[in-house]
């Protein structure tokens, strides 16, 4: 028995390769598993449950296997995939929770983000956030056609990267308040999420008590993934992406 957590695989065209180790890793570390968390940004872009790239068909016909098999998946948005809906979710046989998710993990209360949330320094980008999350924004992009949400897409991933190069390691980082913060808020000693692109596990202190939070790893070079079971043992686990 087991529970999984992958977040930031960012999935794309231009790194099929990316598309083979998520396959590879559904038949075989997912296989069996109590539940599947992805933790957001599972695409590098994701423009409307209309999409109708063939890859996106795929990945949904393999989710689906999985969950028929009894693995429960269950699905938050990232700052890449905010629009993926009820309809692909659907397909996919995957559930899909809310920004802030509280779970019981065995016996112990965990608490979900993908994590960009936490970065309230980044003053730029929680604005823009607030735009993207709107949801008369949202309805309007979505009636556009899906070519030139395409390239609304691939402008604002070129504008994600260019912003990113001018700002310090520290505003990109979580800020440790809004993480005790939030963390004592739902009351609980361990939080889990993604995002950052900095795998690791922090051990805190929250209430005067205990606890840890754990960032999952992007697959960029590596494919990364925690790995929970009934005894309380967490372990994050990567191995190299082949080409």
């Amino acid at each position: 028995m087991t529970t999984l957590f992958i977040s930031d695989l960012h999935l794309q065209p231009s790194r099929p390769e990316l598309s083979r180790a998520l396959s590879r890793f559904l038949a075989d570390k997912a296989a069996g598993a109590d539940a599947l968390y992805i933790l957001g940004d599972l695409f590098e872009a994701w423009i409307g449950d209309d999409d109708d790239a063939p890859a996106a068909a795929e990945l949904a016909t393999r989710l689906r296997q999985l969950s028929d098999r009894g693995t429960r998946i269950f699905f938050q948005h990232g700052n890449r995939d905010f629009l993926l809906g009820n309809a692909y979710a659907e397909r996919c046989g995957m559930t899909l929770l809310p920004e802030e998710a509280e779970i019981d993990l065995y016996g112990r209360r965990a608490l979900l983000l993908h994590g960009d949330t936490l970065c309230t320094e980044d003053r730029d980008y929680m604005a823009l956030r607030a735009q993207l999350r709107n949801p008369a924004w949202q309805q309007a992009l979505l009636a556009r056609p899906l070519d030139e949400r395409r390239q609304l897409a691939a402008s604002l991933r070129e504008q994600s990267k260019a912003a990113g190069a001018m700002k310090s390691e520290e505003i990109m980082d979580v800020t440790p308040a809004e993480v005790e913060r939030v963390m004592a808020a739902h009351g609980v000693d361990l939080l889990i999420h993604g995002h950052t692109h900095r795998p690791a596990r922090h051990p805190l202190v929250i209430d005067g008590k205990p606890a840890e939070r754990i960032v999952l790893g992007d697959w960029g070079l590596d494919l990364w993934w925690l790995a929970a079971r009934p005894n309380g043992a967490l372990a994050l686990h990567h191995e190299p992406i082949s080409a």
